[in-house]
């Protein structure tokens, strides 16, 4: 039976509006940093505890961007574990440190222009972008 988990996620932007998205090492996707909850954490904390861990970046300041749920948040990992995310995403454009995949959940990091994006997106993350061009174009 699948499990519901509560996810975040962080679209970062440089001072050009790239966003930054890392090549996943289990299924070769890429997405914006984000991961589960621990238990005690707020959102917030989780959401830049998972930045940093996959990133080696420091997020200082940012803002709520949408929650995202359903059918889209459907996602089975290469062990075959099934789950449904309840998905909270903010977005940040102040960082501070130097990027460095992790080797472990990121193979390998870069910002990306929003209208040159690479084609195996993770699912799961394909309703976030989209809202994101949407809101960038109207800036």
């Amino acid at each position: 039976m699948p499990l519901i988990i509560c996810a975040v996620g962080v679209i970062v932007t440089d001072s050009n509006n790239k966003i930054l998205l890392i090549k996943r090492s289990d299924d070769g996707n890429w997405c914006i940093p984000g991961g589960v909850m621990d238990v005690g954490e707020s959102i917030q904390e989780t959401a830049k505890r998972e930045v940093f861990e996959e990133t080696n970046i420091n997020i200082e300041e940012m803002k709520l961007f949408n929650v995202y749920s359903g059918g889209q948040q459907h996602h089975i990992y290469p062990n075959g574990d099934e789950v449904y995310f309840v998905n909270v995403v903010f977005f940040s454009s102040t960082f501070s440190g130097h990027f460095k995949a992790d080797g472990i959940e990121s193979a390998e990091i870069r910002f990306y222009n929003i209208d040159e994006l690479p084609e195996n997106i993770s699912p799961t993350n394909k309703p976030f972008i989209e809202d994101f061009k949407k809101f960038i174009s109207e800036i």
